[in-house]
């Protein structure tokens, strides 16, 4: 099996790379070559530029699939389909859980979940946008693939090289010990998925020329951000307090206002029939806690610092 995959040496794209490999298939990476490039040594390389339309590099040569985890906007997928001209049998798109609509979503909600209307008219990319970018991105690749797209939905990744503060932030803090500052209700829903495990599913999905949407979540059993951050104090081998404070206190990750809790309570039955695997929120946990800690722990994106943790608590 040989596939071709759009943006694969960061965080997702690189376990995608590495679990296919694993796998024995042949993999193309396809880039700008600015980052990752001590790795995946004798894969083939294909230099270009989805900023400026440069698809150039892709001419020449077929494969099964193609994996785009870098296509953000209507644009990008589609010049990587012209540049493509019917020479991929099928068209995985890694989406986002974020393009379902945002209310009257009870738990357990499936694949089938009305999304967000479409967004053709920016490329500026928040929170308003993401979702609805995401949408029209899998409009047009179902559009022009049929029963040969394949449409992954993720909930939020962890994992080692994640490059934001998600769970990485509550391993580091809870590794602390001591009091912890959460800014909501200890019984939010969280829905994590390692992303070795969405690799994997990503990977069978292709080998099984399986079509349609699949919601990638995780982990197997449902967690509160009480329990991650509880099992994140038991894997460091420390003791917290979980102290709840105002919502508008501070900002950290993974937190959601309770409107929107049940985004966190999805239902990931067809992903898993199809092959999604379930490693252990404590394994995701260790494996966090070991990467950050060889890479010497640097400055994360929404980190609340312990002296300014210390006066969020003295405060109440």
């Amino acid at each position: 099996m040989r596939i071709l995959v759009l943006g694969g040496t960061s965080f997702v794209g690189r376990a995608i790379v590495v679990d296919a490999l694993d796998a024995g298939v042949e993999v193309t990476l396809f880039g700008r070559g600015r980052t990752g490039t001590e790795l995946f040594p004798g894969v083939e390389r294909r230099i270009g530029d989805r900023d400026t339309g440069d698809y150039s590099a892709l001419d020449g040569g077929t494969w099964d699939a193609v994996v785009d985890v870098s296509g953000y906007v209507p644009r990008y997928v589609g010049q990587a389909m012209d540049a493509l001209n019917g020479r991929v049998d099928r068209y995985l798109f890694i989406s986002s859980h974020a393009v379902y609509v945002r209310t009257g979503v009870p738990p357990g909600s499936d694949e089938d979940t009305a999304r967000r209307p479409p967004r053709r008219d920016t490329e500026h990319l928040d929170e308003d946008t993401y979702g609805p970018l995401k949408v029209a991105c899998e409009d047009d690749i179902r559009r022009r693939y049929g029963e040969r797209a394949t449409i992954v939905r993720p909930g939020k990744v962890a994992g080692p090289h994640d490059p934001q503060a998600g769970l990485t932030y509550w391993v580091r803090r809870a590794a602390r010990g001591g009091r912890v500052a959460l800014p909501g209700r200890p019984e939010q829903p969280v829905q994590l998925i390692d992303s070795r495990d969405l690799a994997r599913l990503v990977v069978r999905l292709i080998a099984d020329a399986r079509s349609g949407a699949f919601n990638a979540v995780g982990p197997a059993e449902p967690t509160t951000m009480e329990g991650l951050i509880t099992t994140c104090a038991r894997v460091s081998g420390t003791e917290v307090q979980i102290v709840p404070v105002p919502p508008d206190a501070v900002r950290l990750p993974l937190v959601r206002p309770e409107p929107r809790w049940t985004e966190q309570q999805r239902s990931a039955g067809r992903a898993r029939a199809a092959g999604l695997p379930a490693t252990p929120l404590a394994v995701t946990v260790a494996d966090v806690l070991a990467w950050d800690r060889g890479r010497g722990e640097p400055p994360l994106d929404d980190e609340l610092s312990p002296v300014d943790e210390e006066r969020v608590l003295a405060a109440l």
